[in-house]
């Protein structure tokens, strides 16, 4: 999976997310359970990779609600690398 396709499902995943109502500090991996399934049946991820991605998006949700500044920007200073 290339880099577009990968930040394609990052954001498709937290729109997901956001209209399910989901805490971007959510943790409960029951409740991130149907966002990890539609990773995989979505993409060649297995099932590691797949609940990182969903993290991945729970922190592009944080980032995207700050009040500052691009999210894919500012992950920089949190550390968090999207691919």
């Amino acid at each position: 999976m290339d880099e577009n396709q990968y930040n394609s499902l990052i954001e498709k995943i937290a729109t997901m997310m956001e209209s399910d109502g989901i805490s971007v500090d959510e943790q409960n991996v029951q409740k991130l359970q149907k966002y990890k399934d539609d990773v995989k049946s979505n993409s060649n991820l297995n099932e590691d990779d797949s609940l990182k991605l969903v993290y991945e998006s729970l922190l592009y949700l944080k980032l995207k609600n700050s009040d500052s500044g691009d999210p894919l920007q500012k992950g920089d200073e949190f550390g968090a690398g999207f691919s």
